[in-house]
């Protein structure tokens, strides 16, 4: 029979680890004599991180005596005590591989439910001093579970652990946590899992993303990236748009070969080499029709923009520039939107309108039946890039309805653009609600942070699913830093202390080149000590959330990723540079 030998608790406390410092309760200790379990703690017991720990379905967390024997074994260890992996119950018996989701079992006075497993968190390899450890219970099968309490009561080291109600058909603990963090899931526990009803919502929720993927995969080339790093192309023409915004025409080099096709949305990150220079690379969408002879990459000249800058006044007709291989998912994805009628959404402010533009002329030159949403945001007639091509795009589709908004319209521009649908203003919470745009509808969004996330609230208000909704995002990403505190948003610099002697690394959303030094451990080190905005969980190559394109150059990984990332992209967090590399962060 199965035996509580611990119940441990710990308050949330701030921790200095790695120069930063981070709020977290996976310090725990055994106590004596009962302990009162309610639905959301045991009594004494807190975390620190309520997005992936805690709360109702994640009130107890359950670890192994076995466990702590195989680490001790595995890691050479003699310290490993109960508490040491953050777990609330140390157990006897309960394995990993035997206990099923949904199981229940009686400690005590208390019921309890198994909800899912351990979430992978580099939290656990800091109270250990093992950075791999998030990877190694992956791995070697021993995440641990959660329990959500069924019946409140006392426990106390010594209770016998009963189960009170299992479900043969579901599936274990291990299988469920390999289903999501292993490689070639299998399309039968997918679906079982997807079917648990005691599984934690937000594990439900990650494979129903991942059975909708696998059956409608994003429509990436399956090698990768049409050509590795970058290559010359040819500036066929450039077309001034407004007064801030220019067109370039890109072909290739030997005019009579086309370029690979690209898919709409995507974009095109090229680079600028300048003698005594620092290189310059940036990305920016293609605003071209998909299959069409040319790439077209439309490019606002901002007062301060180095990159936009030069390519303004310096590139010409018949002059040359390097080039990246179209990336990018945001794409139009007409497998993912599945039935030919489900309606289509596109908004789009200032020059974030090029992405969405190569959409549209996606569904003009599909003649799409589908109702059409076109709702663009421009601060005057003589700034709206695009106007008349968008226009005869839109009349190519028999179902599209047009706004455009002007924020500070000049006399006129509103009168002479009435049949246009032109309205003076910002589209806004009312506005989107009163478009009637159908719940089913995927809506796709580019423009200012702000532009976007005021747009993608209004859809969700409207009705829209959240996953629904699509954006893209230039400039460095929001970070992701779970349990970190007290951070200060710093402008992205050269890291301190001597230059090093390795590859360069640049960063492109950054707009920060450096060199790698051997005194870090890995590209996401580099990055954080240079203060480019990271995001990761794990920091072991498990969860994925690093993940990162690789525009150029060839990455070693120190501790190999249980999944390989897909042909053109990294995990800075377990990898160094292996020749000079540029990575999209």
């Amino acid at each position: 029979m199965a035996t509580l030998l611990s119940a441990n608790v710990g308050l949330p406390k701030n921790v200095q680890w790695r120069g930063n410092e981070v709020r977290t309760g996976a310090w725990k200790a055994p106590v004596e004599g009962p302990r009162m379990v309610r639905r959301l703690n045991i009594e004494g017991d807190g975390q620190g991180d309520l997005q992936g720990h805690g709360g109702e379905i994640r009130a107890v967390l359950v670890y192994q005596n076995q466990s702590y024997a195989y680490w001790s074994e595995v890691l050479s260890r003699d310290d490993l005590a109960p508490g040491h992996f953050g777990e609330n119950f140390t157990v006897d018996g309960l394995s990993d591989d035997e206990v099923r989701i949904g199981d229940r079992y009686r400690i005590g006075e208390a019921e309890f439910e198994v909800t899912q497993p351990r979430v992978t968190c580099y939290r656990v390899g800091m109270r250990l001093g093992e950075p791999r450890m998030a990877s190694l219970m992956v791995s070697h099968h021993r995440p641990g579970f959660y329990l959500r309490v069924i019946a409140e009561g006392h426990v106390q080291a010594g209770d016998a652990i009963t189960r009170t109600r299992s479900d043969e058909n579901s599936l274990t603990v291990a299988e469920v946590d390999a289903l999501l963090y292993l490689p070639d899931p299998d399309p039968l526990k997918l679906q079982a899992a997807r079917g648990i009803t005691a599984l934690s919502p937000g594990w439900r929720q990650s494979f129903e993303d991942m059975h909708r993927r696998l059956l409608h995969p994003a429509p990436a080339p399956p090698a990768g990236p049409a050509w590795e790093g970058f290559r010359r192309l040819r500036v066929d023409r450039v077309v001034p748009e407004t007064p801030a915004v220019s067109s370039f025409y890109l072909r290739d080099i030997d005019e009579s070969q086309d370029l690979p096709t690209a898919l709409a949305g995507q974009y095109l990150s090229v680079r600028i080499l300048q003698e005594g220079q620092p290189t310059l690379v940036r990305s920016y969408s293609l605003s071209s029709a998909p299959g069409a002879a040319e790439y077209r990459i439309s490019v606002k000249r901002e007062d301060q923009g180095a990159a936009s800058n030069y390519l303004h006044t310096r590139l010409a007709a018949g002059d040359t520039i390097e080039a990246a291989a179209p990336r990018g998912m945001f794409v139009l994805n007409s497998e993912e939107l599945g039935s030919a009628d489900t309606p289509v959404a596109l908004f789009s402010a200032g020059i974030g309108v090029t992405p969405v533009l190569a959409m549209l002329h996606q569904l003009a030159a599909q003649a799409s039946a589908r109702p059409v949403w076109w709702v663009h945001t421009a601060r005057d007639a003589r700034h709206h890039a695009f106007a008349e091509e968008t226009g005869r795009a839109l009349e190519r589709l028999p179902n599209a309805r047009a706004v455009r908004y002007y924020t500070a319209p000049n006399p006129g521009d509103v009168e002479a653009g009435t049949g246009a649908g032109i309205v003076q203003g910002r589209v806004g919470r009312e506005q989107i609600r009163a478009l009637g745009i159908p719940s089913e509808a995927h809506a796709y969004l580019c423009g200012p942070v702000a532009f976007m996330e005021d747009v993608a609230a209004a859809l969700v208000d409207a009705g829209l699913r959240q996953e629904n909704i699509h954006s893209e995002v230039f400039g460095a990403l929001s970070a992701i830093n779970p349990g970190l505190i007290n951070t200060v948003q710093r402008s992205p610099h050269q890291p301190p202390g001597p230059q090093g002697e390795g590859p360069s690394v640049t960063f492109t959303r950054s707009g920060l080149a450096t060199t790698w030094s051997d005194t870090f451990a890995s590209l996401l080190e580099l990055a954080e000590a240079c203060d480019v905005p990271t995001r990761w969980s794990c920091r072991t190559g498990v969860c994925h959330t690093c993940i990162t394109p690789l525009l150029s150059g060839k990455v070693r990984y120190t501790t190999p990723p249980l999944e390989e990332p897909g042909t053109g992209e990294s995990l800075p967090c377990c990898s160094v540079p292996d020749t000079d590399v540029i990575l999209d962060l």
